[in-house]
């Protein structure tokens, strides 16, 4: 069972930056999709950026140019650096790991946007 633990989340001004860390259980291989999804209240979860089985790279076009993933697998952590920030960012952020074909989420961490 793969565990993620997502954290760095909270409360930043509009124009502020945050940076997600999502660390796994266990050992993660770049042929794993894995991201970042979030959800509003009232609305659907959305991929927000991530890395798919192929090693591409799928960013929501809401924060292309503002947010970057990046992953260490060493480690094994994915992050999301998420810069010029606006309120319509606010959501909760989950992790999400791809293994043949099951998907593994976190628990979320909660970022607020103010204006």
């Amino acid at each position: 069972q793969v565990q993620l633990v997502e954290s760095g989340g909270g409360l930043v001004q509009a124009g502020g930056s945050l940076r997600l860390s999502c660390a796994a259980s266990q050992r993660i291989f770049s042929r794993y999709a894995m991201g970042w999804y979030r959800q509003a209240p009232g609305k659907q979860r959305e991929l927000v950026a991530g890395f798919m089985g192929d090693g591409s790279i799928k960013y929501a076009d809401s924060v292309t140019g503002r947010f970057t993933i990046s992953r260490d697998n060493a480690k094994p952590t994915v992050y999301l650096q998420m810069n010029s920030l606006k309120p319509e960012d606010t959501a909760v952020y989950y992790c999400m790991l791809q293994i043949t074909g099951y998907d593994y989420w976190g628990q979320g961490t909660q970022v607020t946007v103010s204006s």
